[in-house]
C-alpha cells in the first residue's frame, strides 16, 4: 500500500516540497490528491534527508498545502505495451488521444529502459530505403543506425520527417516494419499536419505516434522520447519488428531539460544547458541498434532545429559526437525552392559503406556515389567562380560542371515530398546526370560499370 503524506511544505511553480518522507527514491512517481478528490501526477526530482522535491506534471493551481495528500507509488514511470499500440496516437505520457480505447498492456516497461550491452550489439549493415534520393543515394541509412537531421528554424524538417515515416521500408525480405514517431513541444498545427499526413497515406497502420504539444508541461516533454523508445524496444525485441524511430524536435527536448535544471537550481553549463546534457542525450540515442541473437532492430532519426543555424550550438554539437553522421538542411537551397533542401556535401552517413553494394543496393552504388559527390563539389566551385569572375573566365569543362551542379540540384536533390523513389530509380537518375560529363572525367567509376551503365542511352 502506497504511503500517504499530508506534509506539503511549499509549492513554487512546477516544484513542490514534501517533508518527513521515508523510503522514497529519485525518479519515483507520486500522486497528489486534492481536497475535491482530483488526482494529479508528479515525479521525485531530488531527495535531501527526509525532504522530497517533486516536479508536477500538471498545473499547481488549486493545491491547498493543508488538505492535499501526496502518495508515493514505489515505482518509476512505466508504459503499458501491447501489439494493439500500432495505428494509435498517444500523448507524451503514453495515454491515447485518438478517441480509441485504453491499451490493455501485455507488460509494463520502465521508460528509462536498460542500456544495451556494447558486447551484445550487432554491427549495422542492412540498407533501409527512405525513398529520398539525397539520403538513399549519397548518405545511406543503415538498419540500427542513428542518423540525425540538422535543420533550422522555419526549414521544412516536418515535411521531410513525415515523408521518411511514410516511405521508409526494408527491401527484399518480407519483414515486419514499424515506425515510432515522437513529437516534442510542437504546435497544434504541426501535430495536426503529422496526424493527417499519416492517416491520408495509410502510414498510420504501421505507426505508433506520441504527440507532446508546446503547451504541455516541460517534464512531460522529457518523458516523451523515453516513452517512444520503450514502445520501440517492445516492438523490436519482443515482437521481432524492424523499427524506425523519428524524434522531432530534440531542441525543444533540450530546452525542457534546461528549464527543469534551472528550476532545480543546478549549476548551468554551456548556454545555460545542464552539464549532463551529453549523458542525457546519449541515454536516448544509445537505445537504438541491433542486438546479437535478436531479429528486430531500432534505427533512429532524431531531428533538431539548430538555433541561429549554428552547428556549434551545444545540441547539434553533442548530437554529432554520439550519432553516426548527419543530414543537413540548407537555408540557401530552401530559398531556391528545392524540396527537400538537403545539402549533400556537408551531410554524412558514417555507416553508408556498410549498407550499399551488391546484394544490398547495386554493385555500382559506391562508385557512382563518390563520382556524384566529386562532380557536384567541383560544379559548386565553378559556380562560385562564375559569380566572382563572370562566365567568360570559365573553361568549357568548368561550364559543364556548373551545368551538372544545377541539374543535380533540380533532378536528384529536389524530388518533392510526395515522390517515393526506389534505389534503382535513384541510381538511374545519377547515371543520367553523369552523362552530362565526358567519360574521361568519370575517374572514380570502374570501367565495367561505365561500359554497362554510362553507354546505355
Amino acid at each position: 500500500m502506497a504511503k500517504e503524506y499530508r506534509t506539503i511544505k511549499e509549492v513554487a511553480g512546477p516544484l513542490m516540497l514534501v517533508q518527513g518522507v521515508e523510503d522514497v527514491a529519485y525518479n519515483e512517481m507520486a500522486e497528489i490528491e486534492l481536497a475535491n478528490g482530483e488526482v494529479r501526477r508528479c515525479k521525485v526530482l531530488e531527495i535531501n534527508g527526509s525532504n522530497a522535491l517533486v516536479q508536477l506534471y500538471d498545473a499547481a493551481t488549486g493545491i491547498n498545502l493543508e488538505s492535499s495528500k501526496v502518495r508515493f507509488l514505489g515505482r518509476t514511470m512505466e508504459l503499458g505495451v501491447s501489439p494493439d499500440m500500432l495505428a494509435r496516437i498517444f500523448n507524451g505520457m503514453g495515454e491515447p488521444i485518438d478517441g480509441g480505447p485504453e491499451i490493455l498492456p501485455e507488460k509494463r516497461l520502465d521508460i528509462e529502459g536498460l542500456p544495451m550491452n556494447p558486447a551484445a550489439r550487432a554491427y549495422p549493415q542492412e540498407f533501409i530505403q527512405t525513398g529520398v534520393s539525397a539520403i538513399d543515394g549519397l548518405n545511406t541509412l543503415v538498419r540500427g543506425q542513428k542518423l540525425p537531421i540538422f535543420s533550422g528554424s522555419g526549414l521544412p524538417h516536418a515535411q521531410l520527417a513525415a515523408q521518411i515515416a511514410r516511405q521508409a521500408r526494408v527491401r527484399g525480405k518480407d519483414e515486419k516494419f514499424a515506425v515510432v514517431f515522437a513529437a516534442m513541444g510542437i504546435t497544434f498545427d504541426e501535430a495536426n499536419f503529422f496526424m493527417e499526413s499519416f492517416r491520408e497515406t495509410g502510414a498510420i497502420d504501421r505507426s505508433v505516434m506520441f504527440i507532446n504539444l508546446a503547451n504541455d508541461p516541460a517534464v512531460e516533454r522529457i518523458a516523451t522520447p523515453r516513452v517512444a523508445l520503450s514502445a520501440a524496444e517492445y516492438l523490436a525485441f519482443d515482437l521481432d519488428m524492424h523499427v524506425l524511430v523519428i524524434l522531432t524536435d530534440l531542441t525543444n527536448y533540450a530546452d525542457a531539460l534546461r528549464e527543469v535544471s534551472a528550476a532545480r537550481k543546478e549549476v548551468p553549463g554551456r548556454r545555460g544547458y545542464p552539464g549532463y546534457m551529453y549523458t542525457d542525450l546519449a541515454s536516448l540515442y544509445e537505445r537504438a541498434g541491433r542486438q546479437r541473437g535478436k531479429i528486430g532492430s531500432i534505427t533512429m532519426i532524431p531531428i533538431l532545429s539548430m538555433p541561429e543555424d549554428d552547428k556549434t550550438h551545444p545540441i547539434p554539437d553533442l548530437t554529432g559526437y554520439i550519432t553516426e553522421g548527419q543530414i543537413i538542411l540548407s537555408r540557401d537551397l530552401h530559398r531556391r525552392s528545392l524540396q527537400p533542401p538537403i545539402d549533400v556535401l556537408p551531410s554524412l552517413s558514417r555507416l553508408k559503406d556498410k549498407g550499399i553494394g551488391e546484394g544490398k543496393t547495386r554493385a555500382d552504388h559506391a562508385n557512382t556515389m563518390n563520382q556524384l559527390f566529386a562532380a557536384y563539389a567541383r560544379g559548386k566551385d565553378a559556380k562560385e567562380l562564375m559569380v566572382i569572375l563572370g562566365e567568360a573566365a570559365l573553361t568549357d569543362m568548368d561550364k559543364l560542371y556548373a551545368k551538372f551542379a544545377d541539374e543535380f540540384e533540380a533532378k536528384y536533390v529536389s524530388q518533392g515530398y510526395m515522390t517515393d523513389r526506389s534505389i534503382e530509380e535513384t541510381l538511374e537518375i545519377g547515371w543520367e546526370l553523369l552523362r552530362i560529363l565526358p567519360r574521361s572525367e568519370l575517374k572514380r567509376i570502374k570501367d565495367e560499370y561505365l561500359d554497362e551503365y554510362y553507354e546505355k542511352k
